[in-house]
């Protein structure tokens, strides 16, 4: 594990659990060590600094018991020097002050095992803004319309230890995005786009983005020229962006099954029932893909899973924390993810993803009368209650039998029925990207990484 702060202090976790099992069936300890950096660059503006992300700049403990039948938890910044007696304390469960669920002991399998993985493409900080500066100067001088560029570079390294009794896991991975964004104005009016790269070699991040500096260019150019769509029902193709946003924002939230406890999801009551074309299939787990969401074990120590939530059409199963999981009586699925040390366990989205089909896309808009292909995620929401979702696009290419006619829409939002829209895909292509170094909330807080993607589909859905 690369973190000297919890290498440190694994023997301390060992005997603080020794001491601690004489009064607690159960005791874990999550330890968390974040490391992010930012680089920005504007024309006249560099900034280099520490990420600005609670997870991404912190060092933490978790300590987790068990008795009975009720599970508490105490975080603190540090378990060296820890008070005991004060400890005891914050861990104790009133139980006639609050409302509790009688729960079952975790098992504590033996496993001990250290996992790495590391950026084979370290640049330094001077070679960073030397590259981002190139971006900026490059976009800026490509033309006169164009009248700000951006360039921007986060790294995280993330290092966490998870002990108890008998296991003993510990892990690093880091994560590296390159993102431009541009803007563009005439008399028309402004526009702007972004694109971003991310990978676990910065070198191979920034090497991606080098071949994609026209294109970025060129389309915010090009943006100048759209209008907003005409408000109605159309056969749509999504790009992989799109694709996953769907993904994330349709059965995303509405398959974290706390919501399931909470009664606050619709995917409840339709397991094992048809929920989308038989096309569809989709997953989601830190071990499916290697993308910004991915981990060797999940915050409470569940090993990384590759989950399917929907199998041809049929609704599978929901992903889960450990507690969640224990109170619906199923196997955790690795989804426990916190904020940071001194925030909850949830069960949260890792990588949300469609299966590739076997449709090419050259054929997907071959059958298209009239439509749009929609591309380039900003943002979305859904409702996992009544299964309503908006999804928007930074911009839609016209379809005019079976062509691109040249005209462009921009933006374009998709709303309608979750079911409706999954059930009206009638193709789904061959090639397959996840990506994503963007963060996702529980609600309006609770930010943890995500990524999303998939192939394109063909649907018919309602734009505005």
């Amino acid at each position: 594990m690369e973190s000297k702060f919890l290498n440190e202090r694994i023997d301390i976790a060992k005997e603080l659990i020794d001491k601690l099992s004489s009064e607690y069936e159960y005791v874990s300890i999550f330890g968390r060590h974040a490391r992010g950096k930012r680089i920005f660059v504007e024309s006249k503006i560099t900034s280099i600094g520490e990420s600005t992300s609670l997870s991404d700049t912190e060092a933490g403990f978790v300590i987790k018991v068990y008795n009975n039948n009720h599970y508490s938890e105490y975080s603190c910044d540090d378990i060296k020097g820890l008070d005991l007696k004060r400890l005891h304390q914050a861990l104790k469960v009133n139980t006639k002050d609050i409302k509790t669920i009688d729960l079952k002991k975790l098992e504590d399998e033996v496993h001990v095992e250290d996992f790495n993985r590391y950026d084979e493409g370290i640049m330094d900080d001077k070679t960073i803004v030397d590259k981002l500066k190139y971006y900026v100067d490059y976009l800026s001088n490509k033309d006169s319309r164009i009248v700000n560029a951006f360039a921007g570079y986060i790294n995280r390294i993330q290092s966490s230890f998870f002990i108890t009794k008998n296991k003993c896991l510990s892990q690093t991975y880091p994560w590296n995005n390159v993102m431009v964004q541009v803007v563009s104005a005439d008399d028309k009016g402004m526009r702007d786009t972004f694109k971003t790269e991310n990978e676990k070699d910065t070198a191979l991040a920034f090497e991606k983005m080098d071949k994609r500096l026209d294109e970025i260019g060129d389309l915010v150019l090009k943006m100048l020229d759209s209008k907003p769509v005409e408000p109605g029902v159309y056969d749509i193709i999504t790009d992989p962006s799109i694709t996953g946003l769907i993904a994330h924002e349709a059965f995303g939230h509405g398959v974290e099954m706390d919501m399931f406890v909470k009664n606050r999801a619709k995917a409840k009551d339709f397991i094992g029932k048809q929920v989308a074309s038989k096309l569809v299939s989709m997953r989601d787990g830190a071990g499916g893909v290697l993308s910004a969401a991915s981990y060797f074990f999940d915050d409470d120590g569940v090993m990384a899973h590759d989950t399917t939530i929907i199998k041809d059409g049929i609704l599978q199963t929901g992903i889960s924390d450990v507690l969640t999981a224990l109170e619906l009586n199923m196997p955790a699925t690795g989804n426990s993810r916190r904020e940071s040390t001194r925030n909850k366990a949830y069960t949260r989205m890792t990588n949300t993803f469609f299966e590739k089909g076997k449709d090419k896309l050259e054929d997907m808009i071959k059958s298209i009368k009239h439509g749009y292909y929609l591309c380039d995620t900003n943002n979305g929401m859904e409702d996992p209650k009544n299964w309503q979702i908006q999804c928007t696009a930074q911009y839609g290419l016209e379809i005019v039998d079976g062509k691109f006619s040249g005209k462009i829409v921009s933006p374009v939002v998709i709303s309608g029925d979750v079911i409706e829209l999954l059930n009206s895909i009638t193709m789904v292509s061959d090639e397959f990207v996840v990506t994503g170094c963007g963060m996702c909330g529980k609600g309006h807080k609770e930010w943890v990484y995500v990524s999303d993607g998939g192939p394109h589909l063909k649907a018919r859905a309602k734009l505005g």
